[in-house]
């Protein structure tokens, strides 16, 4: 009885430390959709620069779980720019999609808003992704938390 009431706990113990860390900051890439996909599959967002509306995946091909760290700049008066670091998950899914998704869109979301959107003009293999503005510093002080930033020793 003792021997199954220490595999019970063992095992509890073992998932309870699978579970990931929770993530302050909210890192999405979503790729263009076709328009005809249903509202499962898809969900439609305006274009910043044609303000046309476009359907994008729901599914984010790349998130804050593929970033390994990031360098801020500042972009303005409260405003800042950043370049993303992948890790090598990460990085392999963005030179997938620039390889299969060539010539369309690439839509960046962070906490929850549309911050930039990217055509992809050629394969992208060095796993960087390059936010020119539209940044707070409350964003920048939530990605502190959660990424190392580049050039610093990993945690």
């Amino acid at each position: 009885m003792s021997r199954i009431c220490l595999g019970a706990l063992l095992a509890f113990l073992g998932i309870a430390t699978l579970e990931a860390k929770p993530r302050h900051c909210l890192f999405r890439v979503h790729t263009e959709a076709n328009p005809q996909d249903t509202a499962i599959f898809s969900t439609s967002v305006r274009a910043q620069f044609s303000g046309k509306p476009i359907a994008i995946e729901k599914i984010p091909r790349i998130s804050e779980q593929d970033v390994e760290a990031f360098l801020p700049f500042p972009a303005g008066k409260n405003n800042y720019g950043v370049l993303f670091q992948l890790d090598e998950h990460g990085r392999l899914a963005l030179d997938a999609l620039s390889v299969e998704r060539r010539s369309g869109l690439l839509f960046v979301f962070i906490n929850g808003r549309p911050i930039t959107e990217f055509q992809i003009d050629k394969r992208i293999t060095d796993g960087q992704i390059y936010i020119a503005s539209g940044l707070t510093a409350a964003d920048i002080e939530l990605m502190k938390k959660d990424w190392r930033m580049i050039g610093q020793r990993k945690r």
